[in-house]
Formats: C-alpha cells, sequence, structure tokens
C-alpha cells in the first residue's frame, strides 16, 4: 500500500531543489565516470603497481570489466590463459590477500607462451602479487585447489577450436569451467566478435567467434547468462578482417558476456 506524506510548501520547495541538484551532481559524475567502481575497485585500479599499465585501462576497460564481473575483496579467481598478467594484477589487487588468483594455461598454450608463464612466477613472487600462482595443466583441466569464485578469459574462448590447441572444441572449457566454480560464481567470456550467424568458421582464420553461438554454447553447459557489458564493442569493425590485422588491431568488436553457476549445483 503506498503511504500519503503532507510536506509544506517550504519543505516541498527544498526537496525539490536537492533532488534537482542531486541529479545534476549525478549526471556530472556520470560523465566523468561511465561506470561507477566500488572503492575496491578504484583503489586497485590506482595501485602504485600498476603504474605501467594503467595507460591500457582506457582501452581494455579493465577496472570496469571487475566491477561487471561483480568481484570482490576475498574471493578466488581462474585467470585462464593470463598473458601478461594484465588482468590477474588487477584481479589480485581486488581481492586482496584473503583472496586468491590462480593463473592457468593449457598445456598446447603453454607450449607456445613459455615466455609469459616464466613471467608470471617471477610476477607472484613479488609484492604485492604473492596471492598468485601459475600452472599449466592438461587442456580438459581447469583445476585449482578450492572451488573459485571467478572464471575470467579474455580472447581465448574460442581457441579451444583451434587446431594448435587439439580442436578440443569449447564444451571441454564450459564443462571445466562449470565444475571450477562454486555454486552462484561468474564465468566471464572476452573475446572477438564474427558476423552474425558464422558460429565458429573464423575462430582457426580471423581468430574470431559468433557471439550468439558463445551464449548458446556456455547456457548448455548449464550456466544461466546474465548479461553483457558493451564496453568493448565496436561498431567501425565489420569482423571481416582478421584480428592481428593493423587495419584493426587492438580496436576489435569484442563481446564481454556473463554467465552464473547455478545455486544448488555441484
Amino acid at each position: 500500500m503506498r503511504r500519503r506524506m503532507v510536506i509544506n510548501g517550504s519543505l516541498a520547495l527544498a526537496l525539490t531543489l536537492i533532488t534537482a541538484s542531486t541529479q545534476g551532481l549525478t549526471r556530472a559524475a556520470a560523465q566523468a565516470a561511465p561506470v561507477g567502481l566500488p572503492d575496491y575497485v578504484a583503489s586497485a585500479a590506482a595501485h602504485p603497481s600498476r603504474a605501467g599499465q594503467a595507460g591500457d585501462d582506457t582501452r581494455r576497460h579493465g577496472p570496469e570489466i571487475v566491477a561487471f564481473a561483480g568481484l570482490r575483496p576475498g574471493q578466488k579467481v581462474i585467470d585462464l590463459i593470463p598473458g601478461g598478467a594484465y588482468w590477474s594484477r588487477l584481479f589480485a589487487l581486488t581481492v586482496g590477500p584473503r583472496g586468491h588468483v590462480y593463473g592457468i594455461w593449457p598445456q598446447p598454450y603453454a607450449a607456445v607462451a613459455r615466455r609469459n608463464v616464466v613471467d608470471y612466477g617471477r610476477i607472484a613472487q613479488q609484492a604485492p602479487f604473492r596471492h598468485m600462482s601459475g600452472s599449466a595443466q592438461p587442456i580438459a583441466d581447469l583445476m585449482a585447489p578450492e572451488k573459485v569464485d571467478l572464471v575470467f578469459t579474455a580472447q581465448n574462448y574460442h581457441d579451444y577450436a583451434d587446431a594448435f590447441m587439439g580442436k578440443v572444441g569449447p564444451a571441454v572449457l564450459n564443462r571445466a569451467a562449470f565444475n571450477a566454480l562454486r555454486p552462484g560464481g561468474i564465468f566471464l567470456i572476452i573475446d572477438h566478435a564474427a558476423q552474425s550467424g558464422s558460429g565458429m568458421r573464423d575462430t582457426d582464420t580471423l581468430h574470431r567467434i559468433d557471439p550468439a553461438i558463445v551464449r548458446r554454447q556456455v547456457t548448455a553447459a548449464g550456466f544461466v547468462y546474465v548479461g553483457e557489458s558493451r564496453l568493448l564493442r565496436n561498431p567501425a569493425d565489420d569482423h571481416s578482417k582478421a584480428v592481428f590485422d593493423a587495419s584493426i588491431r587492438g580496436r576489435t568488436d569484442q563481446f564481454i558476456f556473463k554467465f552464473r553457476k547455478p545455486l544448488g549445483t555441484r
């Protein structure tokens, strides 16, 4: 039931002015920061240890994507194929020393990214990243010593269909991610968008994948689709070029999908 409130003229005017002022401040804040960051994400992004990476945030939208994932202090993360550890470092600073970040490479990928694996181990020996650990695992595995709150992969979902990975297919990854997560945990996927209706045609040539098939594959594995962030969308990309083409590299149209493992599952 609605409750009626009687407000005298002066108070009503004051409330109107306060509301207008607040709305103005909200609009100004939104223009300055398109996505409101939780304090712990903003602190992680501003940490001095990220001085060499902070310049990438404008292009990669790391802090905003961490906020979209819903990552919080104390949580556990699997960063699948972590590359140069841009994401792992941001995750580690967000979850803090009570949390943990597990950087995992499937063995076929680790074989062609040995330098990344070695560098990751070196980073994990330094403060404030000692709650990071890296490993190379059989391609069908995604194993941590505990259930995690977030499984994250950026620009590598499509690789599971490719020759150098043995063409095992994304179903292997989706099953492993489901098993690695606690009930209610999040599976976040970023990848290069392919032409609508192309399915998995371009995974080994253009290194792109149709977002629609990703959504179908992941939900078929038991996940619930939560939503999409459009932070990395680029309508100027016509999806016809390989992602390494100089005319589009670093500016590809990318989708960010968020899925949840249902409560009550194992």
